[in-house]
Protein backbone atom coordinates (compact mmCIF):
# COMPACT_ATOMS: atom_id res chain seq x y z
CA UNK A 1 0.00 0.00 0.00
CA UNK A 2 2.21 2.80 -1.31
CA UNK A 3 1.29 6.42 -1.78
CA UNK A 4 0.87 7.67 -5.31
CA UNK A 5 3.38 10.07 -6.81
CA UNK A 6 1.47 11.80 -9.61
CA UNK A 7 2.04 15.46 -10.40
CA UNK A 8 -1.26 16.91 -11.57
CA UNK A 9 -1.93 20.55 -12.27
CA UNK A 10 -4.67 22.29 -10.28
CA UNK A 11 -7.24 21.93 -13.04
CA UNK A 12 -6.69 18.18 -13.33
CA UNK A 13 -6.79 17.76 -9.56
CA UNK A 14 -10.07 19.64 -9.28
CA UNK A 15 -11.72 17.68 -12.07
CA UNK A 16 -10.53 14.34 -10.71
CA UNK A 17 -11.78 15.29 -7.23
CA UNK A 18 -15.17 16.26 -8.63
CA UNK A 19 -15.45 13.14 -10.77
CA UNK A 20 -14.70 10.82 -7.85
CA UNK A 21 -16.96 12.70 -5.44
CA UNK A 22 -19.81 12.56 -7.95
CA UNK A 23 -19.28 8.86 -8.62
CA UNK A 24 -19.22 8.09 -4.88
CA UNK A 25 -22.52 9.95 -4.50
CA UNK A 26 -24.56 8.26 -7.22
CA UNK A 27 -22.50 5.39 -8.66
CA UNK A 28 -23.01 6.54 -12.26
CA UNK A 29 -20.17 7.12 -14.78
CA UNK A 30 -19.38 10.83 -14.99
CA UNK A 31 -19.16 12.55 -18.37
CA UNK A 32 -17.43 15.74 -19.48
CA UNK A 33 -20.76 17.55 -19.88
CA UNK A 34 -21.63 16.89 -16.23
CA UNK A 35 -18.27 18.15 -15.05
CA UNK A 36 -18.57 21.20 -17.30
CA UNK A 37 -21.91 22.12 -15.73
CA UNK A 38 -20.83 21.52 -12.15
CA UNK A 39 -17.18 22.56 -12.04
CA UNK A 40 -17.72 26.29 -12.07
CA UNK A 41 -14.34 26.54 -13.80
CA UNK A 42 -15.57 28.08 -17.05
CA UNK A 43 -14.13 25.17 -19.03
CA UNK A 44 -15.61 23.83 -22.22
CA UNK A 45 -16.68 20.22 -22.54
CA UNK A 46 -13.91 19.74 -25.09
CA UNK A 47 -11.24 20.97 -22.66
CA UNK A 48 -12.61 18.71 -19.95
CA UNK A 49 -12.58 15.75 -22.36
CA UNK A 50 -8.89 16.40 -23.01
CA UNK A 51 -8.14 16.46 -19.27
CA UNK A 52 -10.13 13.26 -18.77
CA UNK A 53 -8.19 11.61 -21.57
CA UNK A 54 -4.95 12.49 -19.79
CA UNK A 55 -6.29 11.12 -16.50
CA UNK A 56 -7.30 7.93 -18.28
CA UNK A 57 -3.84 7.57 -19.81
CA UNK A 58 -2.39 7.81 -16.30
CA UNK A 59 -4.66 4.95 -15.17
CA UNK A 60 -6.63 7.14 -12.75
CA UNK A 61 -10.03 6.77 -14.42
CA UNK A 62 -11.54 4.36 -16.92
CA UNK A 63 -14.58 3.83 -19.11
CA UNK A 64 -16.70 0.96 -17.72
CA UNK A 65 -18.26 0.49 -21.19
CA UNK A 66 -18.66 2.42 -24.43
CA UNK A 67 -20.47 5.37 -22.85
CA UNK A 68 -18.80 8.76 -22.56
CA UNK A 69 -18.74 8.55 -18.77
CA UNK A 70 -15.71 7.61 -16.67
CA UNK A 71 -15.28 6.07 -13.23
CA UNK A 72 -12.24 6.07 -10.90
CA UNK A 73 -9.80 3.17 -10.83
CA UNK A 74 -8.23 1.83 -7.64
CA UNK A 75 -5.20 3.98 -8.49
CA UNK A 76 -7.49 6.99 -8.86
CA UNK A 77 -9.02 6.33 -5.45
CA UNK A 78 -5.52 6.02 -3.98
CA UNK A 79 -4.49 9.43 -5.33
CA UNK A 80 -7.81 10.90 -4.19
CA UNK A 81 -7.36 9.61 -0.63
CA UNK A 82 -3.67 10.47 -0.37
CA UNK A 83 -3.76 14.03 -1.70
CA UNK A 84 -7.24 15.30 -2.61
CA UNK A 85 -9.58 14.15 0.14
CA UNK A 86 -10.89 16.55 2.76
CA UNK A 87 -11.90 14.67 5.91
CA UNK A 88 -15.11 15.81 7.57
CA UNK A 89 -14.70 15.94 11.37
CA UNK A 90 -17.08 13.65 13.20
CA UNK A 91 -20.00 15.50 14.74
CA UNK A 92 -19.72 15.95 18.50
CA UNK A 93 -23.05 14.16 19.03
CA UNK A 94 -21.89 11.11 17.07
CA UNK A 95 -18.58 11.06 18.95
CA UNK A 96 -20.43 11.13 22.25
CA UNK A 97 -22.70 8.30 21.08
CA UNK A 98 -19.69 6.12 20.27
CA UNK A 99 -18.09 6.93 23.62
CA UNK A 100 -21.29 6.19 25.53
CA UNK A 101 -21.93 2.84 23.84
CA UNK A 102 -18.38 1.62 24.43
CA UNK A 103 -18.19 2.80 28.03
CA UNK A 104 -21.41 0.93 28.85
CA UNK A 105 -19.58 -2.42 28.70
CA UNK A 106 -17.81 -3.85 31.75
CA UNK A 107 -16.52 -7.00 30.02
CA UNK A 108 -13.66 -6.91 27.51
CA UNK A 109 -15.13 -9.48 25.10
CA UNK A 110 -18.52 -7.78 25.09
CA UNK A 111 -16.73 -4.49 24.50
CA UNK A 112 -15.08 -5.89 21.36
CA UNK A 113 -18.39 -7.16 20.05
CA UNK A 114 -20.00 -3.79 20.76
CA UNK A 115 -17.22 -2.00 18.86
CA UNK A 116 -17.73 -4.22 15.82
CA UNK A 117 -21.51 -3.74 15.90
CA UNK A 118 -21.06 -0.02 16.37
CA UNK A 119 -18.85 0.33 13.28
CA UNK A 120 -21.37 -1.65 11.26
CA UNK A 121 -24.36 0.36 12.51
CA UNK A 122 -22.79 3.77 11.96
CA UNK A 123 -21.26 3.09 8.52
CA UNK A 124 -23.80 0.55 7.21
CA UNK A 125 -20.90 -1.60 6.04
CA UNK A 126 -19.15 -4.54 7.76
CA UNK A 127 -17.36 -3.83 11.03
CA UNK A 128 -14.32 -5.89 12.10
CA UNK A 129 -12.39 -6.01 15.37
CA UNK A 130 -9.14 -7.89 15.92
CA UNK A 131 -9.12 -9.06 19.54
CA UNK A 132 -6.04 -8.41 21.69
CA UNK A 133 -3.39 -11.08 21.43
CA UNK A 134 -3.19 -12.81 24.78
CA UNK A 135 0.59 -13.17 24.51
CA UNK A 136 1.09 -9.39 24.43
CA UNK A 137 -1.52 -8.63 27.09
CA UNK A 138 -0.29 -7.80 30.55
CA UNK A 139 -0.75 -10.09 33.52
CA UNK A 140 -3.16 -8.76 36.15
CA UNK A 141 -3.83 -11.60 38.55
CA UNK A 142 -4.16 -15.34 38.97
CA UNK A 143 -6.38 -17.29 41.33
CA UNK A 144 -6.17 -20.92 42.42
CA UNK A 145 -9.40 -22.59 43.57
CA UNK A 146 -9.33 -26.01 45.23
CA UNK A 147 -11.50 -28.72 43.65
CA UNK A 148 -12.20 -32.32 44.71
CA UNK A 149 -9.82 -35.16 43.81
CA UNK A 150 -6.59 -33.11 44.01
CA UNK A 151 -7.63 -30.74 41.26
CA UNK A 152 -7.26 -26.97 41.10
CA UNK A 153 -9.09 -24.42 38.98
CA UNK A 154 -6.63 -21.81 37.67
CA UNK A 155 -8.17 -18.44 36.72
CA UNK A 156 -5.94 -16.03 34.82
CA UNK A 157 -6.98 -12.40 34.29
CA UNK A 158 -5.15 -9.94 32.03
CA UNK A 159 -5.15 -6.17 32.39
CA UNK A 160 -7.43 -5.77 29.37
CA UNK A 161 -10.07 -7.90 31.09
CA UNK A 162 -9.58 -11.22 29.29
CA UNK A 163 -10.07 -14.34 31.40
CA UNK A 164 -8.60 -17.82 30.86
CA UNK A 165 -9.67 -20.84 32.93
CA UNK A 166 -8.06 -24.24 33.22
CA UNK A 167 -8.45 -27.20 35.58
CA UNK A 168 -5.23 -29.01 36.55
CA UNK A 169 -4.70 -32.30 38.33
CA UNK A 170 -2.05 -32.60 41.04
CA UNK A 171 -0.25 -35.34 42.93
CA UNK A 172 -1.72 -34.15 46.23
CA UNK A 173 -4.43 -31.92 47.66
CA UNK A 174 -3.51 -28.31 48.45
CA UNK A 175 -5.14 -26.39 51.28
CA UNK A 176 -7.00 -23.14 50.64
CA UNK A 177 -4.33 -21.20 52.55
CA UNK A 178 -1.52 -22.73 50.44
CA UNK A 179 -3.33 -21.75 47.24
CA UNK A 180 -4.04 -18.22 48.49
CA UNK A 181 -0.40 -17.67 49.49
CA UNK A 182 0.81 -19.06 46.18
CA UNK A 183 -1.53 -16.77 44.23
CA UNK A 184 -0.46 -13.74 46.30
CA UNK A 185 3.20 -14.56 45.62
CA UNK A 186 2.57 -14.99 41.89
CA UNK A 187 0.54 -11.79 41.63
CA UNK A 188 3.08 -9.65 43.48
CA UNK A 189 5.92 -11.06 41.37
CA UNK A 190 4.41 -10.83 37.89
CA UNK A 191 1.64 -8.20 37.94
CA UNK A 192 1.98 -5.79 34.99
CA UNK A 193 4.35 -8.00 33.00
CA UNK A 194 3.41 -9.31 29.54
CA UNK A 195 2.10 -12.87 29.49
CA UNK A 196 4.86 -13.89 27.10
CA UNK A 197 7.41 -12.52 29.58
CA UNK A 198 5.74 -14.33 32.47
CA UNK A 199 5.76 -17.56 30.50
CA UNK A 200 9.47 -17.25 29.61
CA UNK A 201 10.45 -16.53 33.21
CA UNK A 202 8.25 -19.34 34.52
CA UNK A 203 9.75 -21.88 32.13
CA UNK A 204 13.24 -20.92 33.32
CA UNK A 205 12.21 -21.39 36.94
CA UNK A 206 10.67 -24.77 36.13
CA UNK A 207 14.02 -25.93 34.72
CA UNK A 208 16.04 -24.69 37.71
CA UNK A 209 17.05 -26.86 40.68
CA UNK A 210 13.83 -27.44 42.63
CA UNK A 211 15.79 -27.67 45.90
CA UNK A 212 16.83 -24.04 45.52
CA UNK A 213 13.21 -22.88 45.23
CA UNK A 214 11.31 -22.27 48.44
CA UNK A 215 8.07 -24.16 49.06
CA UNK A 216 5.81 -21.16 48.41
CA UNK A 217 7.40 -20.45 45.04
CA UNK A 218 7.35 -24.14 44.16
CA UNK A 219 3.60 -24.31 44.85
CA UNK A 220 2.96 -21.22 42.73
CA UNK A 221 4.97 -22.64 39.82
CA UNK A 222 3.23 -26.01 40.09
CA UNK A 223 -0.18 -24.36 39.97
CA UNK A 224 0.65 -22.00 37.10
CA UNK A 225 2.77 -24.19 34.85
CA UNK A 226 -0.20 -26.00 33.32
CA UNK A 227 -1.64 -22.65 32.26
CA UNK A 228 1.57 -21.17 30.89
CA UNK A 229 3.16 -24.27 29.39
CA UNK A 230 0.35 -24.39 26.82
CA UNK A 231 -0.49 -21.74 24.25
CA UNK A 232 -2.92 -19.22 25.62
CA UNK A 233 -5.47 -18.35 22.99
CA UNK A 234 -8.66 -16.50 22.27
CA UNK A 235 -11.75 -18.44 21.29
CA UNK A 236 -12.05 -16.13 18.28
CA UNK A 237 -9.44 -13.74 16.92
CA UNK A 238 -11.71 -11.58 14.78
CA UNK A 239 -15.24 -10.31 15.41
CA UNK A 240 -17.16 -9.42 12.22
CA UNK A 241 -20.51 -7.62 12.28
CA UNK A 242 -22.89 -6.41 9.60
CA UNK A 243 -21.75 -8.62 6.73
CA UNK A 244 -25.36 -8.56 5.55
CA UNK A 245 -25.07 -4.80 4.97
CA UNK A 246 -22.89 -5.54 1.95
CA UNK A 247 -25.81 -7.33 0.31
CA UNK A 248 -27.45 -3.92 -0.01
CA UNK A 249 -24.49 -2.35 -1.84
CA UNK A 250 -25.28 -2.24 -5.58
CA UNK A 251 -21.57 -2.39 -6.51
CA UNK A 252 -21.27 -5.77 -4.78
CA UNK A 253 -24.68 -7.19 -5.73
CA UNK A 254 -23.35 -9.74 -8.24
CA UNK A 255 -23.61 -13.23 -6.75
CA UNK A 256 -20.00 -14.13 -7.50
CA UNK A 257 -18.65 -10.94 -5.93
CA UNK A 258 -20.57 -11.31 -2.70
CA UNK A 259 -19.76 -15.03 -2.50
CA UNK A 260 -16.02 -14.30 -2.65
CA UNK A 261 -16.35 -11.60 0.00
CA UNK A 262 -18.28 -13.88 2.35
CA UNK A 263 -15.73 -16.65 1.84
CA UNK A 264 -13.04 -14.19 2.96
CA UNK A 265 -15.04 -13.46 6.11
CA UNK A 266 -15.47 -17.17 6.73
CA UNK A 267 -11.79 -18.08 6.50
CA UNK A 268 -10.77 -15.15 8.75
CA UNK A 269 -7.02 -15.53 8.07
CA UNK A 270 -7.04 -12.77 5.44
CA UNK A 271 -8.72 -10.38 7.85
CA UNK A 272 -6.17 -11.28 10.52
CA UNK A 273 -3.34 -10.48 8.12
CA UNK A 274 -4.79 -7.07 7.22
CA UNK A 275 -5.45 -6.16 10.82
CA UNK A 276 -1.99 -7.32 11.83
CA UNK A 277 -0.53 -4.97 9.21
CA UNK A 278 -2.63 -2.19 10.72
CA UNK A 279 -1.17 -2.80 14.18
CA UNK A 280 2.37 -2.66 12.84
CA UNK A 281 1.60 0.55 10.93
CA UNK A 282 0.54 2.22 14.20
CA UNK A 283 -1.88 4.48 12.39
CA UNK A 284 -4.82 4.56 10.02
CA UNK A 285 -4.47 2.16 7.06
CA UNK A 286 -6.56 2.07 3.90
CA UNK A 287 -6.47 -0.87 1.50
CA UNK A 288 -8.19 -0.29 -1.85
CA UNK A 289 -9.20 -3.25 -3.99
CA UNK A 290 -6.26 -5.52 -4.76
CA UNK A 291 -4.02 -3.69 -2.24
CA UNK A 292 -5.43 -6.07 0.37
CA UNK A 293 -3.76 -8.96 -1.45
CA UNK A 294 -6.93 -11.08 -1.39
CA UNK A 295 -9.11 -11.84 -4.43
CA UNK A 296 -12.26 -11.81 -2.34
CA UNK A 297 -11.73 -8.13 -1.48
CA UNK A 298 -10.87 -6.88 -4.99
CA UNK A 299 -14.10 -4.88 -5.12
CA UNK A 300 -13.76 -3.59 -1.56
CA UNK A 301 -11.88 -1.05 0.48
CA UNK A 302 -10.75 -1.78 4.02
CA UNK A 303 -10.13 1.04 6.50
CA UNK A 304 -8.38 0.02 9.74
CA UNK A 305 -6.84 1.62 12.81
CA UNK A 306 -5.08 0.11 15.84
CA UNK A 307 -6.34 0.63 19.37
CA UNK A 308 -3.94 1.16 22.24
CA UNK A 309 -3.80 0.74 26.00
CA UNK A 310 -1.09 2.73 27.77
CA UNK A 311 0.79 3.28 24.52
CA UNK A 312 0.78 -0.39 23.46
CA UNK A 313 -1.14 -1.49 20.36
CA UNK A 314 -3.24 -4.48 21.37
CA UNK A 315 -5.41 -4.99 18.32
CA UNK A 316 -7.14 -3.20 15.47
CA UNK A 317 -10.60 -2.31 14.24
CA UNK A 318 -11.88 -1.60 10.76
CA UNK A 319 -14.64 -1.27 8.21
CA UNK A 320 -15.05 -3.24 4.98
CA UNK A 321 -17.17 -1.69 2.24
CA UNK A 322 -17.19 -1.06 -1.50
CA UNK A 323 -14.38 0.94 -3.12
CA UNK A 324 -17.11 3.52 -3.79
CA UNK A 325 -17.53 4.40 -0.13
CA UNK A 326 -17.73 7.90 1.41
CA UNK A 327 -14.16 7.96 2.68
CA UNK A 328 -14.51 11.43 4.17
CA UNK A 329 -17.21 10.09 6.50
CA UNK A 330 -15.95 6.56 7.22
CA UNK A 331 -12.29 7.43 7.97
CA UNK A 332 -13.06 9.63 11.03
CA UNK A 333 -15.54 7.03 12.33
CA UNK A 334 -12.86 4.32 12.32
CA UNK A 335 -10.25 6.68 13.76
CA UNK A 336 -12.43 7.95 16.62
CA UNK A 337 -13.83 4.49 17.44
CA UNK A 338 -10.29 3.08 17.73
CA UNK A 339 -9.33 5.83 20.18
CA UNK A 340 -12.56 5.42 22.17
CA UNK A 341 -12.09 1.64 22.31
CA UNK A 342 -8.57 2.09 23.67
CA UNK A 343 -9.89 4.49 26.32
CA UNK A 344 -12.68 2.10 27.29
CA UNK A 345 -10.21 -0.78 27.64
CA UNK A 346 -7.93 1.42 29.75
CA UNK A 347 -10.81 2.18 32.12
CA UNK A 348 -11.59 -1.55 32.37
CA UNK A 349 -8.03 -2.40 33.33
CA UNK A 350 -8.01 0.16 36.12
CA UNK A 351 -11.42 -0.67 37.59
Amino acid sequence: MEKTDFRLDERSENLLRMLIARFIDDGQPVGSRTLSHESGMQLSAATIRNVMADLEDMGLIRAPHTSAGRIPTALGYRLFIDTLLTIRPLRAAKEQEIKFRLNEESDAKLLMSTASNLLSDVTQFAGIVFLPKVSVAKFRQIEFVSLPRARVLVILVTEDGQVQNRVISNDRNYSASELTEAANFFNSTYRGKSLSGVKDHLLKEMKSDSEQINQLMQTAITMAKSMFSQELHDEEDVVVSGEENLLNVPDLAAVEKIRKIFETFKTRHSLLSLLDQSIRARGLSIFIGSESGYDGLDECSVITAPYEVEGQSLGAIGVIGPTRMPYDRVIPIVDVTAKMLGNALTHLTHD
